[in-house]
């Protein structure tokens, strides 16, 4: 069975429109294919290719004030995640997602990403409170485990 690549896949499927955009910024040139999926579904998804030619790799950072200011949306809206870069270097290919306002951005985000974006903040928990809770879990069955595991989370946040 062959393999279909994103853009394949999404140029077979009748109800997604891919779109090119290309822009040149500094020493390294930026492609993206724009998978418009749904108009229902706001945030706009895409494949972003990065042609940097002498560097190991673009900062994301940098990458959200250039995706964004292509596609005339917040550099804060912009979430770019899953880079890989080619072997031998000189080009990285990754996703991205353009959310229309931040509340769409924190209702639909994982929360790693939005700790990444800085967003929203990481628990710190100890190792040993999360197996101690794990294993308390383990211990009651039925719809006693949903309430011991809010008590063992209320336990842990005391300690």
């Amino acid at each position: 069975m062959r393999r279909f690549t994103l853009v394949e896949l999404a140029v077979q499927l009748r109800w997604c429109n891919v779109v090119w955009k290309y822009s040149k910024h500094d020493d390294q040139s930026l492609l993206t294919y724009l998978l418009l999926c749904s108009l229902l579904f706001y945030p706009l998804q895409m494949i972003v290719d990065i042609i940097h030619p002498g560097r190991a790799n673009v900062a994301k950072s940098e990458l959200q004030e250039v995706v964004g200011g292509m596609h005339k949306a917040d550099a804060k809206l912009v979430v770019l995640f899953g880079f890989r870069t080619k072997f031998g270097g000189g080009k990285s290919t990754g996703f991205c997602v353009i959310y229309d306002n931040e509340d769409a951005l924190r209702k639909f985000e994982p929360k790693h990403r939005l700790v990444r974006l800085g967003i929203e903040t990481r628990e710190e928990k100890s190792r040993k409170a999360i197996k101690e809770a794990k294993n308390k879990g383990k211990k009651i069955r039925g719809t006693g485990a949903s309430i011991a595991k809010h008590k063992a989370k209320r336990a842990a946040q005391n300690d």
